[in-house]
């Protein structure tokens, strides 16, 4: 009994590595510089990873009887709301990607997402996301690789903090849901060829960036489908 709840102190402990990671995005992101910026995207991977294999561990260990006095999953979403939202938001705003007179229109997303983060159906009971899931991350990411427009950017933003409020089904990769291993597969490409891509400022690999775009692209048209479908 005490080594099994040991390990669930552990899986705890394997949550709360993404909190170390949001720290040194934190860091990075205020000393400011595409290698650091770069890095900062690197750590919000490492993040998603952890985020995304974490619930799979506690559930095999089960933790929640194990642990009944600390709930996990209130630990989660309070490092996923830094990862996920105020963390990218932050480095759109550092690396300049919006006009100074433009930047308070970031509060948009900030507010929506914790809006989203607070639904009680954020999570449906057949394992969908409810409304755009707070992917800021991989909105930071290609904004800063691609550098549209300001006003495009703009567009992006605001279109996907809207997003939020629409309640329709988002696909949930780490829960058993439809087309979950499809888009487990297709996620560990992408992720591998983000990878490349941090390694390297971005003129120098435009061309990878737009081919990665296939996995966001195929995960909001699957979304969207199987949101129409079920309706």
């Amino acid at each position: 009994m005490l080594f099994r709840k040991t390990l669930a102190w552990c899986v705890h402990g394997y949550t709360a590595l993404g909190l170390l990671a949001a720290a040194g995005m934190a860091v990075l992101i205020v000393y400011g510089g595409d290698r650091n910026f770069r890095a900062a995207f690197a750590l919000m991977l490492i993040a998603t990873a952890i985020d995304a294999s974490d619930g799979w561990l506690a559930r095999r260990v089960q933790v929640k009887e194990l642990t009944p006095s600390f709930d996990g999953r209130r630990l989660d979403d309070l490092i996923d709301f830094q990862t996920y939202t105020s963390l990218p938001l932050l480095l759109i705003w550092r690396s300049n990607m919006l006009p100074e007179d433009w930047s308070w229109l970031l509060l948009v997303p900030l507010l929506a997402s914790a809006y989203g983060f607070s639904q009680a159906e954020a999570k449906t009971a057949d394992n969908f996301f409810l409304g755009f899931p707070s992917y800021w991350n991989v909105v930071a990411f290609y904004l800063y690789y691609l550098q549209p427009v300001a006003w495009i950017s703009l567009l992006i933003i605001l279109s996907l903090a809207a997003l939020t409020f629409v309640p329709l089904k988002y696909l949930y990769p780490s829960q058993k849901g439809p087309y979950a291993l499809l888009t487990n597969v297709l996620g560990i490409a992408w992720a591998i060829l983000v990878v490349v891509i941090l390694l390297y400022r971005p003129v120098e690999v435009r061309t990878l960036v737009l081919l990665s775009l296939f996995y966001p692209i195929y995960y909001l048209i699957v979304s969207w489908m199987v949101s129409l479908r079920t309706r």
